[in-house]
């Protein structure tokens, strides 16, 4: 596998499932250990971008309500709350290896709106020269469509929101015009065939270019606690790669993992730029 060691500027998305425990609670050491590494790969010369799900579960798991939330006020709720936690989590833990983070919430308007989308580009362009860390998440307390109807795929055709952060990683990875774009999950990347139901299933360590065999070995939705799934991390592969910008999903479980890509070391599947 050919490495990022190259890549200038590099979006990461990171899933609920990678953020939290099975209750909702947040997984703060692995937390600590992705800003550890996210904070170590910009004091290298790298741009980091992150885009980070989490919010719902996370305030879930801090209001002490029962999940899953059914109705969508209460997710609203839940998101606020959430994602306040998070933000405070992530400053906390960058703060400790000498980084400054900066939170955009932002919905699909804010991308098609030519001024929005403007003003975006600057403040990722501003933040990014100060040695600024950009954490995004899709604004779940006003985009209301993926929360009310709870699945990653239906909810791409509603025009309002991204439909989940796995999409909305790859819009940003265009927005910044970044080099690489790696998607952190509980999966260690594309396999030959489920590997839950069989077990001679190898993972695909390079994909050429995406196209419908893919996307029928992606099955359906991830975990309980997460929107998407495989079919959604493809989603946003194709997007990136036809877009110029090599992508990488692959195991959060341990972030130190992610040095892998630098070393020219194989981790994950790699899905090669068109």
């Amino acid at each position: 596998m050919i490495g990022l060691r190259d890549a200038k500027r590099i979006v990461f998305k990171v899933g609920t499932s990678t953020l939290t425990y099975e209750n909702g609670k947040t997984n703060l050491r692995r937390m600590s250990k992705l800003a550890c590494v996210l904070a170590d790969l910009a004091n290298s010369g790298k741009e980091v971008v992150l885009v980070s799900s989490g919010a719902i579960s996370v305030g879930v798991g801090k209001i002490g309500l029962s999940a899953p939330l059914k109705d969508t006020p209460s997710r609203q709720a839940a998101a606020c709350v959430g994602q306040c936690e998070l933000m405070f989590l992530y400053d906390k833990f960058f703060s400790e290896y000498g980084r400054t983070i900066g939170q955009l919430l932002i919905t699909r308007y804010d991308v098609e709106n030519a001024e929005h989308r403007k003003n975006l580009i600057n403040a990722f362009d501003k933040m990014l020269g100060y040695g600024i860390i950009p954490i995004l998440n899709e604004n779940d307390s006003v985009a209301v469509e993926e929360l009310a109807f709870g699945d990653a795929e239906s909810s791409l055709a509603v025009p309002a929101v991204f439909g989940d952060n796995d999409n909305l990683s790859a819009i940003v990875a265009k927005l910044v015009n970044a080099d690489a774009l790696v998607i952190l999950s509980d999966i260690d990347g594309l396999f030959s065939a489920n590997p839950h139901e069989d077990e001679t299933a190898q993972i695909i360590p390079v994909v050429e270019k995406i196209d419908d065999s893919h996307f029928a070995l992606a099955g359906g939705a991830g975990s309980a606690r997460g929107t998407g799934g495989m079919f959604t991390k493809l989603q946003a592969a194709q997007t990136a790669t036809d877009a110029g910008i090599d992508t990488v999903i692959m195991n959060g479980g341990n972030p130190e993992e992610i040095y892998k890509l630098f070393d020219m070391r194989h981790v994950g599947t790699w899905f090669k730029k068109q």
